[in-house]
């Protein structure tokens, strides 16, 4: 397999990953599944985080490796600032894209604890 190609492979990965965590708890067929892609996704940016850093995410590890095999340098820690930056056309910092992505993330888990545990069926 070509790195171009796993690299465009990691990139449909990770929107789905970012994809379910933001949005799976509103379809009542995806809500359960959805408390486990968060649930993994804590476990990713706070266990794992006391070993690699605070908000690991071992996809956007092994993505890195092959953007660097393929000649990219000064790679940030976030996939998502990687590609807010390339969409805005200029450099976001970090804190503003980390308080986006977390708060993001709170408000999804917010939910789904409301639909999945607060809501009559």
């Amino acid at each position: 397999m070509s790195l171009q190609l796993l690299d465009y492979l990691f990139t449909i990965v990770h929107l789905l990953i970012i994809g379910a965590n933001l949005f799976a708890w509103i379809w009542p067929k995806t809500r359960k599944i959805h408390l486990y892609i968060v649930g993994i996704t804590l476990f990713c940016w706070l266990i794992l985080g006391i070993w690699y850093g605070i908000g690991y995410c071992p996809v956007t590890d092994w993505q890195w490796d092959v953007k660097t095999k393929l000649g990219e340098t000064n790679l940030p820690n976030s996939f998502v600032k990687y590609h807010l930056d390339k969409l805005m056309g200029k450099a976001i910092p970090d804190t503003t894209v980390d308080i986006i992505t977390l708060g993001s993330f709170l408000i999804a888990i917010i939910c789904s604890i409301k639909v999945n545990f607060f809501t009559k069926k």
